[in-house]
């Protein structure tokens, strides 16, 4: 426990943590500004809840108070986390930006609990601005130039070779992923994740695979990345 130097406990007297009214609203406090840094951050160029944002202003708020009654009592605290230990959390996976936030929102209040407020907020900005840039400088972006294709075509087509030509001169890479029948066996779904040479002749492949399938549908669209889970 850090218990001299800059990152001191508000809560820390003669080498032990002592709860005392105006110190641990100091901390509450604290928590909740922290807490309203991290729901900016987790808002910041991302669809979100505004349950979920207000959450993230709350959590911090309520693990401090919880964490500064609970120091240096033992007893206290086995029987809070045999308490916590009940519940059971029924709501779907979170995204890994979501888990990623409640994670920095309980860690906030986690050391503002502890009485180190300074060490607190150096956490939480340093993770912001880490965040801010990584997102700015467009870290883990996917490729443009990648599709989803999906071709229709007759049961009378052999598809195995039928357009590879085609995607040797589009295409820099292509992996058949699956294979579908539909309308009663008369017709073949073939599902591609494909990446284009050049995204401008998107159209000019289009144009050659429907002289090639009978003109049937063709969708080609961007993969789905929406809900990276952790």
């Amino acid at each position: 426990m850090i218990s001299n130097g800059t990152f001191t406990s508000l809560l820390l007297e003669n080498g032990y943590i002592i709860p005392r009214v105006g110190m641990i609203a100091i901390c509450i406090g604290a928590a909740f500004v922290l807490g309203l840094i991290v729901a900016c951050l987790y808002m910041y160029r991302n669809s979100y809840n505004r349950g979920f944002a207000v959450a993230l202003v709350l959590l911090p708020m309520v693990v401090a108070a919880v964490v500064s009654v609970v120091n240096g009592n033992l007893g206290l605290g086995i029987a809070l986390g045999g308490s916590f230990g009940i519940i059971r959390f029924r709501s779907a996976v979170g995204t890994a930006r979501d888990i990623v936030a409640v994670f920095l929102s309980m860690a906030a209040g986690l050391i503002c609990g502890s009485g180190y407020v300074l060490l607190a907020a150096c956490v939480v900005v340093a993770v912001s601005l880490i965040g801010f840039i990584l997102l700015a400088a467009g870290f883990g972006g996917r490729n443009n130039c990648e599709r989803q294709l999906r071709i229709t075509v007759p049961e009378s087509l052999d598809y195995t070779d039928t357009f590879e030509d085609i995607f040797d001169k589009y295409l820099s890479a292509r992996e058949l992923e699956k294979v579908k029948t539909t309308n009663m066996g008369s017709l073949y779904k073939l599902y591609y994740r494909v990446s284009l040479k050049d995204a401008k002749k998107e159209k000019e492949m289009l144009d050659e695979i429907r002289t090639r399938n009978g003109n049937l549908e063709i969708v080609c669209g961007l993969i789905d990345n929406s809900k990276p889970e952790l």
